[in-house]
């Protein structure tokens, strides 16, 4: 294992170590969560939102991990030409304290790695095992924005997203990172203002990795993909510790849906870590020898 990748492993490490102590600020309501189809915006006659288990069920804020960047743009798609499975993601925003009533104007704001598990901005972290360099990446996708973005939840509280299914890197299962917002507004193509209420990462059944990463480009990424049943972050509670519902193949493309409840009241500074998870990787830009 190279430099990089050891000391990309440490990051990872010191950011996931501390998810048990961030505070609760997120519910997943049920383990069976959403259809394909779009959730109606109506709650259930009882106060709580018709799901699988009929129950909402408290979540913990996770670290934001040391791959977070400002400014990421509002848009539907954020895949920029990156080559991969095409992956819709759709998530429902409810308020807690309002018996999981949908959460109009909340921004949910969504950041992965590519098929050969780079994250833009940090193209020059080692992603572990043997892949291609970023920079042999024929996309044209700006290396400073792709595969980030924000979208605001409309009148039924949700959002959707056009990706591709993430890549891997050691040591982590293949995740999604997630915050919500609310209390901000949309301004020069970005998000601004308001307050942080849930940090958190979304997680597939280790069979959809299995599938997807045999295929071109994720391939040409060798190594041993971490499982969930190893990964620091992932619980093991299923839709409450933001396992998705995932529908579709690796022919026509996967959506993944999960209901997310907060707390508009709560705010949360970054996740499981003082400063958000960690300092960034050797190699990154601005970076340094994590501690």
């Amino acid at each position: 294992m190279g430099e990089n990748s050891m000391n990309r492993r440490r990051v990872l490490i010191l950011g996931g170590a501390a998810v048990g102590a961030a505070g609760a600020g997120l519910v997943g309501c049920g383990s069976s969560v959403l259809s394909t189809a779009a959730p109606s915006s109506s709650p259930s006659s009882s106060g709580a939102v018709s799901s699988g288990s009929g129950q909402c069920v408290l979540m913990s804020n996770v670290t934001e991990g040391p791959y977070y960047l400002d400014g990421a743009l509002v848009r539907k798609d954020i895949a920029e030409g990156k080559k991969g499975v095409p992956l819709t993601v759709r998530l429902t925003v409810q308020d807690t304290t309002e018996s999981c009533a949908p959460v109009p104007g909340a921004a949910v704001e969504i950041w992965h790695c590519d098929a050969w598990g780079y994250y833009s901005g940090w193209t020059a972290a080692n992603p572990g095992g043997k892949a291609p360099a970023e920079s042999e990446d024929t996309s044209g996708a700006d290396d400073k924005t792709y595969l980030r973005g924000y979208q605001i939840a409309g009148e039924d509280g949700v959002v959707e997203f056009t990706t591709i299914f993430p890549g891997w890197y050691t040591p982590r299962v293949t995740h999604i990172h997630l915050k919500v917002h609310t209390g901000g507004a949309a301004a020069d193509g970005s998000y601004e203002g308001g307050k942080v209420n849930y940090t958190g990462q979304l997680f597939f059944d280790d069979k959809y990795g299995e599938a997807v990463y045999a295929l071109s480009p994720y391939a040409q990424h060798t190594g041993t993909p971490t499982k969930l049943a190893d990964d620091m972050v992932y619980s093991g509670g299923g839709a409450s510790d933001g396992l998705m519902t995932v529908t579709g193949d690796t022919t026509q493309g996967y959506t993944g849906t999960l209901t997310l409840g907060i707390d508009p009241d709560a705010e949360n500074a970054g996740g499981g870590a003082p400063g958000g998870g960690g300092q960034p990787p050797s190699g990154a830009p601005g970076g340094g020898n994590a501690p």
